[in-house]
């Protein structure tokens, strides 16, 4: 009985992208040796995020309202283009960089049958198409996807007047935004190139 209650927490670490059967065992015998209030804490942690965040009805990034922080207390003609809630938080490691975001929930991906229309391209015309915009910022990822999408993305608004770049050397082909720390992300935005 006790084999398959520690192969269900076993199997529940192992649903975390990045986390393999070694990983989980170990996560679940530490959660299962240590101290119950930790176990607890880790648990009603989970919960409360769970229940508390959502996505930005503006951004589409993280907020625990109906609008983040950054589209309340941020006025920028910028607007930076990220590929996941995540990459908000690997892009404000650059400090000197002020824009906005847009979170398009995944890229266009032809191999996953996951075009235009199934991310938040639509929002991204109708906030740019609102005014107040300047240049839009295209920071997915290097790799084929996020190049495609880059380019959708520039050949949608180039015709609008709207300045479209894109984040250039730093960052190395078929890496993740997550990853790169904060001399690669500055390099990165500094050395942006219009598509």
């Amino acid at each position: 009985m006790e084999e398959q209650v520690i192969e269900k927490l076993i199997g529940a670490f192992m649903c975390l992208p990045g986390v393999g059967r070694k990983t989980a065992q170990r996560y679940a015998y530490s959660i299962l040796g240590g101290d119950y209030d930790v176990a607890s804490n880790l648990a009603q942690c989970i919960m409360v995020a769970k229940e508390q965040v959502k996505f930005c009805k503006v951004c589409g990034g993280f907020a625990t309202e109906e609008v983040c922080s950054i589209c309340k207390n941020r006025k920028s003609g910028i607007i930076c283009v990220v590929k996941e809630p995540k990459d908000i938080a690997s892009m404000e490691k650059v400090k000197n960089f002020d824009c906005v975001y847009h979170v398009l929930h995944g890229c266009i991906s032809p191999l996953e049958n996951k075009g235009p229309e199934d991310i938040r391209i639509k929002e991204l015309l109708g906030r740019v198409n609102a005014g107040g915009v300047d240049e839009v910022v295209v920071a997915t990822n290097p790799d084929v996807e996020g190049e495609a999408t880059a380019m959708y993305i520039a050949r949608l608004l180039k015709p609008l007047g709207i300045k479209v770049t894109r984040i250039a050397q730093g960052i190395s082909m078929g890496s993740d935004l997550e990853y790169a720390d904060e001399v690669t992300l500055s390099r990165a935005i500094e050395a942006r190139r219009e598509l």
